[in-house]
């Protein structure tokens, strides 16, 4: 679907594209005085303007509408604490229901980690930088029960390769998670 959408969009932008060059091979060769190549550079300009405002403002619209990302504003329903230490993550706690608004806090104490997270076909849902003295937050929502792994993105060290944890994900309810 959003590789459909991305050809759409790429279209849509790439006909005022191949019609601006059009224009301009169009009127590399045209005579006139300055005073008419001039006022006719500026309805140009002034149609392309218009054209981009036309084509521009519906389109933020709507990517705005469709980011996939949680409101930043809504309450999580659980916050997972994510540490990851060479060559081990610490996630905790390590299972969530579906459905539930989930905060990840991704951080570390010695080198720079990438956080992934993977669903159960080894699609890339989440991911963010776990750095030294920082926290990055990730919020999602998910949608299918299953056991997600959780791999490191950035060669850390000689046992990078070991660096796996894994969130479970329970069509239940699940108690004891941290409760903002």
């Amino acid at each position: 679907m959003e590789q459909r959408i991305a050809v759409i969009v790429s279209a849509v932008f790439a006909i005022p594209l191949m019609l601006a060059f059009l224009a301009v091979a169009r009127s590399a060769g045209s005579a006139g005085n300055s005073d008419e190549i001039a006022a006719s550079a500026a309805r140009w300009r002034r149609t392309t303007l218009w054209g981009l405002v036309v084509l521009f403002v519906p389109a933020i619209a709507l990517s705005l509408m469709r980011l996939p990302y949680p409101k930043g504003d809504a309450a999580p329903d659980v916050i997972v604490e994510a540490k990851g230490t060479q060559w081990a993550w610490q996630v905790a706690p390590a299972a969530v229901s579906t459905g539930q608004l989930v905060e990840i806090r991704v951080s570390t104490s010695d080198v720079n980690h990438g956080f992934g997270l993977y669903d159960a076909g080894n699609r890339l849902v989440a991911q963010t930088q776990a750095m030294p003295g920082y926290t990055n937050v990730i919020r999602h929502r998910f949608t299918g029960a299953g056991t997600y792994r959780v791999l490191c993105l950035e060669y850390c060290g000689l046992g990078h390769h070991t660096m796996t944890a894994q969130i479970v994900v329970n069509a239940g309810s699940v108690t004891g998670g941290n409760q903002p």
